[in-house]
């Protein structure tokens, strides 16, 4: 039994079979409709989910506009607007499309954006003038290719990675704005761009899988790859982010340190190159062991600006190039920024800063000590922070002595034990921040505790904890799901037999594998976007990502056996807790049969499960009526079975 599929714009997704076969077929409002919260519960909700935010701020060039992605309309959309704020936003992209990404020419005649068509994964480049004349697309009309952002290489030519689809790999091509041509300046292997040099006749690309990539220098004329580390070097087994020095005679990379457990942080390695690109041994400019280095910008007046992230916290630190010492702290109004642009002058940035009571929005940031952090007046208006709450980091230890923590949550006036959801993060790469949450938010104001845990596998606590967990280790990050669990009901935190899973993507997968291995624990789950099993989702998934994703899972063929034993469709009989799964119906990064498969293997052994849809939408749901809409569904579904 369904319900048609709605448009993309419509509140209400598609909701498909509840209810056991041979069974009287339940009515969907004796199951956990929004409309059973109390009435100022709803308006919270409403009021949560609805708030929207900015991000991706790229200035003009001449810093009197600047260019960014808000959902203010509905969907993530294309605006720009004056920075001095006299003129209210204008949007530039089309009421249908889904923007991802923005970037300004260097000269200021285009702007090129990224757009996921109707919520696929497989973004198109598309380019615009600042006046809103001259839009076309200009790489990926190809539904099955997928455009991955990329960087100017003068005033008229964008480069970009492009995977066709019918393989693992994404070849650097370089697109001429202006008469749509397309020239492919490196093939082999999946190649993400990060700059290119002033000649276009050497790229600097990131290569390899899942927590092993690693940046190489790409000679045009030959096809030569040079890592730009060797693995016997500091930070050679994995770096980001490869950029020429301004004068081209070196390659700056955010690569991993060697150390204990704990302290092998992301930092910066400068390495020089030769006239044919040919790296030498790199010196290491920027380090810390308490941090790791999540972006950088060398300035003219020979200082790095610095984003560490401590903890799941955003520090912005300037260092001197020479010696990496500490020039000035620089302070942020929000915990955690996620991108920053700089401005004309050097003097200030553009950055995209968030917090839990805060969605995303820029922020002016003066660099020089002078000054406050300014709000732009694009940004739309903040939601109430009295229907928010503040997190508390809450740390713990693995019974193998592991440091593990979490941001928690609480209702305002609860003093002792109560109904709690342990929240899971994506990636498994991904980390638990102090960020915006409208999902999160929505179960506290349900009266919901929520403890968002960062178990080992996680990224922003050094390469050994982000890697603990690949392949036949992922076992051990099974494990920290009960020591949560455990943690928070001696803690106190967590009344027991009222404690629930939820979780997105990866963490949708890891709460069906909570449920189906300690059904003892959880009262209720819900997955979205999540896996159900490893040996569909490699062959479901794009190809680019199945190849990437083989040092995280495994093989899908050497290693078939394993993914069985650890994927939740191989144990859903031991399911005994109400399971809510819910999927965007264009997603191709975790397809959406992942969770049509669990919800009919659940009903076909007579489990109570419900199944959501929301059309149009692809691996994240993005459009404010579905946010809005999937926060009240969460709240009442837990609100009802906890």
């Amino acid at each position: 039994m369904a319900s048609p599929v709605t448009s993309r714009r419509t509140a209400v997704p598609a909701v498909l079979a509840v209810g056991a076969p041979g069974t009287a077929m339940p009515a969907l409002e004796a199951l956990a409709p929004p409309e059973a919260l109390p009435a100022h519960v709803r308006a919270a909700v409403s009021a949560i989910g609805g708030a929207t935010g900015a991000w991706c701020p790229a200035p003009a060039p001449d810093g009197r506009r600047i260019a960014y992605v808000s959902d203010r309309s509905g969907l993530p959309r294309l605006e720009v607007a004056d920075l001095g704020g006299a003129l209210p936003p204008a949007v530039l992209s089309d009421p249908d499309q889904e923007v991802i990404s923005v970037t300004w020419s260097p000269d200021g005649a285009w702007l090129a954006y990224l757009v996921s068509p109707g919520g696929s994964i497989c973004a198109e480049l598309h380019v615009v003038r600042p006046d809103g004349t001259g839009h076309r697309v200009v790489a990926g009309p190809d539904p099955r290719a997928t455009v991955f952002a990329g960087c100017w290489a003068g005033p008229r030519h964008y480069a970009c990675s492009i995977a066709p689809g019918n393989g693992p790999d994404a070849d650097v091509v370089l697109v001429d704005v202006v008469t749509g041509e397309l020239r492919t300046l490196a093939s082999g292997g999946f190649l993400s761009v990060t700059a290119v040099s002033a000649d276009h006749r050497t790229v600097l690309a990131r290569r390899g899988p899942r927590a092993f990539r690693h940046v190489v220098v790409i000679d045009v004329a030959t096809g030569i790859q040079r890592r730009v580390l060797r693995l016997d070097a500091p930070g050679g087994i994995a770096s980001e982010d490869g950029r020429f020095t301004p004068d081209g005679r070196a390659v700056l990379v955010r690569a991993a340190m060697p150390g204990p457990p704990g302290t092998d942080r992301a930092g910066l390695v400068e390495v020089p190159v030769d006239g044919d690109g040919v790296p030498s041994a790199g010196r290491r400019v920027l380090y810390r062991p308490d941090a790791d280095l999540d972006g950088y910008a060398l300035r003219p007046d020979g200082t790095v600006l610095a984003l560490w992230n401590a903890g799941g916290v955003s520090r912005l630190w300037l260092h001197a190039f020479s010696d990496g010492a500490l020039v000035r702290e620089v302070e942020l109004p929000e915990p955690v920024l996620s991108a920053w642009a700089p401005l004309p002058g050097g003097d200030a940035v553009v950055a995209e800063l968030s917090g839990p009571r805060a969605p995303r929005g820029l922020w002016r940031v003066p660099l020089d000590g002078a000054g406050a952090p300014e709000l732009l007046a694009c940004t739309p208006p903040r939601p109430d922070p009295g229907l928010l709450v503040e997190p508390v980091l809450h740390e713990y230890v693995a019974p193998d002595g592991l440091p593990l923590s979490g941001w928690l949550y609480t209702p305002p006036g609860v003093p002792g034990p109560n109904r709690t959801v342990v929240s899971f993060h994506g990636g498994p790469e991904g980390q638990e921040r102090p960020s915006w949450s409208p999902v999160t938010q929505s179960m506290v104001a349900a009266g919901l505790t929520v403890f968002a845990p960062n178990v080992r596998g996680s990224g922003g606590f050094g390469r050994a904890f982000m890697t603990a967990d690949d392949g036949p280790a992922r076992e051990a990050s099974f494990a920290d799901v009960r020591t949560t669990v455990d943690e928070l009901v001696t803690a106190g935190v967590a009344a027991p037999g009222r404690i629930g899973a939820h979780g997105w993507s990866y963490g949708g997968y890891l709460t069906l594998v909570a449920l189906t291995r300690w059904p003892e624990l959880f009262a209720a789950g819900a997955s979205l976007a999540g896996m159900s099993d490893l040996r569909t989702f490699f062959a479901g998934t794009e190809p680019w990502m199945a190849a990437a994703s083989v040092t995280e899972y495994g093989d899908p063929v050497t290693d078939r056996d394993m993914l069985a034993e650890i994927s939740p469709m191989t144990a859903l009989d031991r399911l005994t807790a109400p399971v809510l799964l819910a999927h965007g119906d264009r997603d191709t990064n975790v397809p959406v049969a992942e969770s049509v498969q669990a919800h009919q293997a659940l009903q076909a052994r007579g489990a109570c499960s419900d199944l959501l849809l929301f059309a149009g939408e692809g691996h994240a749901v993005v459009g404010r009526e579905h946010v809005v809409e999937l926060g009240g569904r969460l709240a009442a579904w837990f609100d009802r079975w906890l």
